[in-house]
């Protein structure tokens, strides 16, 4: 299990999938969410690209933050993981609040990204189409990760993925502190300004992030093209990961020389 250590003394997992000398991905994941939770996505994504994969600080193997941060705090993290393993440049895939790390990468480093998948996020707060949560089930809380219909038809799936989510350790601070870089970070009159490849993913029935949001993405950046998956929720990826996949191995094919 490698972990590549920060100046301010936090240690990052990483792992790395994949065929050397293919075309480099490096994943973003969201708030919460641990390398693990795309064990669904990675043998099909390194089937095709050299991937690299790591927990957020705050998030599975990763320590805590040790203070405050802001959202250069989470893409200098990125930005060490692909100094750590030689690349200079990657495509890049954000999911939720990864979506937001990839689209400030891109905007602050965009010498470092050869092309951006942005799945189920927003532009940032001050700009966010809110969602319409609707009701799930006292103490079921986490039904709302998903479309309406997933739970019952793969309650199996399910129970694992709950299984994985609150797999050990536990991090008391670490979604306090990704909520402090949302909150106070916003990338929507900056949009226009992302000059590589995108493509934009969302579930049509996220409850989690309106699939608005990624209407508003895909409009503002030039030649953005945007895939909405039917019936997914939030966690698309556990969800429908082949068809999430194959779209981004698509993208990501069309633009190997990005």
């Amino acid at each position: 299990m490698p972990f590549l250590r920060r100046p301010d003394g936090c240690r990052i997992r990483y792992e790395l999938a994949g065929a050397p000398g293919a075309p480099p991905l490096l994943i973003l994941e969201g708030v919460a969410d641990r390398i693990e939770g795309w064990r669904r996505s990675l043998p099909a994504l390194a089937s095709e690209l050299s991937v690299a994969i790591f927990d957020q600080r705050g998030n599975g193997d990763s320590d805590e933050p040790p203070g405050p941060c802001t959202m250069a705090t989470f893409v200098e993290d990125a930005i060490g993981v692909l100094d750590e393993i030689g690349w200079d440049r990657a495509h890049v895939y954000g999911q939720s609040f990864g979506g937001m790390v990839a689209q400030e990468l891109a905007l602050t480093h965009p010498d470092r990204v050869r092309a951006l998948v942005l799945g189920c996020t927003t532009a940032g707060e001050a700009h966010t189409v809110p969602v319409d949560e609707g009701k799930v089930p006292k103490g079921e809380p986490w039904r709302a990760w998903y479309g309406s219909a997933h739970p019952d038809l793969h309650p199996d799936e399910v129970a694992e993925d709950l299984r994985v989510a609150s797999a050990p350790p536990e991090h008391p601070e670490g979604a306090r502190r990704q909520w402090e870089a949302m909150v106070s970070w916003d990338a929507y009159d900056r949009l226009p300004e992302i000059s590589v490849p995108t493509l934009v993913l969302h579930g049509t029935e996220d409850r989690m992030i309106a699939p608005a949001n990624a209407e508003v993405l895909a409009a503002r950046i030039p030649g953005a093209e945007l895939v909405l998956l039917e019936g997914a929720g939030h966690v698309y990826h556990w969800e429908q990961p082949e068809r999430a996949d194959r779209d981004v191995v698509s993208f990501l094919r069309r633009h190997a020389d990005a």
